[in-house]
């Protein structure tokens, strides 16, 4: 496989495209693209973006990505400006099937059946990845975003989709305020749809989960009153209240999200000892307008669920990034096998302007693939999506690292 990365910062998004694509086509010293990711911030003309890629790569070369708050590569991490970035694979051994299917605010699970009848899957299916619009709709004064429902689109996917392939991928945002978004999906750009490409081929996919939350106290708390994505009551009391005293004030609530304060669902033995791996992270983004109530990133919580409040730990974040990826990279090479692509998925809160860090995650995990010689693209996203469990889930406050390896 040839993997070619290309970078820009520049408010001339035509030009950036243009630039971008000529550059991944020199580094990879590739004549013949198969298939294009790219990405670009909230802030840039998305459809002359991809009009400059396009007009480099050629009309016939799916392009599949959208927004994102940021760029990582092997040299660089960036979200101020107009970061954008592309990777442009090519194999005469990998083969790419890519889709995509529209209205995905009106109905999550419907779009995820709709875009998974139309890819075909083979024997030696490798990995599928999934992009969608994280925004259903943007906050306004009194309101915090409502979020696209990851739970729904994978458990549509999964119904139609019938592959062994891992399925990984984001909600994309462009801006930290949650901003409307846009995706590129093959041939076209769009909004409120959801894209995906099947690679296949005679290769191997590694992925890991990097993750950062700590509990707060360790207590179990019961969800007595929500609906959708807002939780009113836990154990019968106003959850906001109970907020109010974890913070000792009321000034959390002007945040949308909070910074620190997080729920976590522990997918593992309600009574052992913490371990992170075991946790899904729920992000709050915020009170609702009468005060009676959160609203979560994600949908999937019910009545009777027990959750625990988690605090997202910056030092943990980084030292689980470190971990994890050299434990990743060193399974591949006990494995006898060669990296040859890495994508990192990264929750925009884990940059350092987010997470009040002097150092950024995502450069633990760039450092450790430049050692390996690993072509790297990474963007900054609102949900992540990955196995967990055996199953894929929408995560929270995490990365996703994916490597390519033969």
């Amino acid at each position: 496989m040839k993997v070619g990365i290309g970078y820009d910062n520049c408010q001339d998004a035509h030009s950036a495209g243009c630039n971008i694509a000529r550059v991944a086509l020199e580094k990879g010293q590739i004549g013949d693209p198969g298939v294009v990711l790219a990405f670009c911030h909230g802030t840039m003309d998305h459809v002359e973006f991809f009009d400059g890629l396009r007009s480099v790569v050629g009309v016939d070369v799916p392009i599949i990505g959208g927004s994102a708050v940021g760029i990582i590569t092997n040299d660089l991490l960036c979200y101020e400006g107009c970061p954008a970035g592309a990777a442009i694979l090519s194999s005469p051994t990998i083969s790419s099937h890519w889709a995509y299917a529209g209205g995905l605010d009106r109905d999550e699970k419907t779009v995820g059946e709709a875009l998974g009848r139309k890819i075909p899957t083979h024997p030696d299916d490798l990995l599928f990845l999934l992009l969608y619009d994280s925004i259903k709709s943007p906050p306004s004064e009194s309101l915090p975003p409502v979020m696209n429902a990851s739970p729904l689109l994978i458990k549509g996917v999964e119904r139609t989709l019938h592959t062994t392939a891992p399925i990984i991928g984001a909600g994309v945002v462009g801006h930290v305020d949650f901003r409307p978004t846009q995706q590129f999906c093959g041939n076209h750009v769009g909004t409120q749809e959801a894209v995906g490409v099947m690679l296949c081929g005679d290769y191997s996919v590694y992925h890991c989960v990097m993750h950062g939350c700590t509990l707060l106290d360790g207590i179990y708390h019961t969800i007595t009153r929500m609906e959708g994505a807002k939780i009113y009551e836990l154990n019968g009391q106003c959850i906001v209240s109970i907020i109010d005293e974890i913070y000792g004030n009321q000034e959390w609530q002007k945040q949308m999200p909070l910074k620190r304060l997080a729920i976590g669902i522990n997918q593992g033995n309600l009574f052992e000892d913490f371990k992170e791996e075991n946790y899904v992270n729920r992000l709050i983004t915020g009170v609702l307008p009468d005060k009676d109530g959160i609203m979560i990133f994600e949908p999937d919580l019910e009545v009777g669920s027990r959750i625990q409040f988690m605090l997202r730990d910056s030092q943990e974040m980084i030292l689980s990034a470190r971990n994890n990826t050299e434990k990743l990279m060193s399974q591949i090479q006990a494995d006898q096998k060669r990296p040859v692509f890495a994508l990192y998925i990264d929750c925009a809160g884990r940059t350092a302007a987010l997470s009040d860090t002097m150092t950024e995650e995502a450069s633990a995990v760039v450092d450790m693939l430049n050692q390996y010689h690993t072509p790297l693209l990474g963007f900054y996203s609102g949900v992540e999506v990955a196995p967990m469990f055996g199953r894929s889930t929408g995560l929270d406050w995490t990365g996703i690292l994916t490597v390519i390896a033969r």
